[in-house]
């Protein structure tokens, strides 16, 4: 296998354009006390623009290669740490450390997947800044009432707040993805520590809400004997016209 199917396997497309780097540097706006997991390093373009005093830098790669690029060619003034891992399977206990800020150019084919495992660490990150496909960026930010409110965008907006910052062309990457990409930034929300079983039955909710979208939320939920008068729900309504505070209800009262 040649290193550009190796990077098509792991889905690695590197920045190339200087401007998009430094704008992505200018969004993340590093300071110094600063603690950075950075997930897919790559070649370092993101990871440059942390290279700043006083920052602390974890990246890990599922590439020994560019791993060894790294550990060869930045050696401060941050302090790095590479490692050679797979962020699907690594443990993330780390993060308890500290207030961490995560960063990365995400493989398009794990985006959702890595994201989604951040969510239980919520309490203990200052914000996620991650370059991802436009469509998944748009499913991540979507609002009630649209068709990018949905199961990836209830179950993100329950722990974070998520924005788009600017889009990124397909010729800003050396090997050019065949779609649009997104610069988005997450910041934790205030009071949203739910209670690890609550949270369980919030993601079930979900996923057997949108089951069908077409169909109304009693129909998804049929199975279930919820009191839907009590909770002050209209259950003819679609899953999509339903809020993140009447899920969290329908979570309440969820059985098995």
């Amino acid at each position: 296998m040649d290193k550009r199917d190796i990077r098509r396997k792991f889905g690695q497309n590197y920045l190339s354009d200087p401007a998009i780097i430094f704008e992505m540097g200018q969004s993340v706006s590093p300071y110094s006390g600063d603690q950075f997991l950075e997930v897919g390093p790559g070649m370092g373009a993101l990871t440059k623009t942390l290279n700043k005093p006083g920052i602390k830098v974890k990246a890990i790669d599922v590439d020994r290669e560019n791993i060894e690029y790294l550990s060869k060619n930045l050696n401060g003034p941050a302090e790095f740490n590479f490692v050679n891992d797979d962020i699907l399977k690594t443990s993330l206990d780390f993060l308890n450390e500290g207030n961490f800020r995560i960063v990365g150019n995400l493989p398009y084919n794990i985006s959702t997947q890595i994201i989604l495992k951040f969510i239980q660490w919520s309490s203990c990150i200052k914000d996620m800044h991650f370059l991802v496909q436009r469509e998944v960026a748009e499913k991540i930010t979507g609002n009630i009432k649209t068709k990018n409110w949905g199961k990836l965008s209830l179950k993100i907006s329950a722990f974070f707040n998520a924005e788009i910052l600017f889009d990124v062309p397909p010729e800003s990457f050396d090997i050019k993805p065949k779609v649009m990409s997104s610069f988005i930034r997450m910041t934790p929300k205030e009071n949203s520590n739910l209670d690890p079983e609550l949270i369980t039955s919030l993601y079930k909710v979900i996923d057997l809400s949108f089951v069908s979208r077409r169909k109304s939320i009693r129909n998804n939920l049929k199975k279930q004997d919820f009191d839907w008068i009590g909770l002050d729900i209209d259950n003819n309504l679609r899953p999509e016209e339903i809020s993140l505070e009447e899920y969290i209800k329908l979570a309440e009262s969820y059985k098995e």
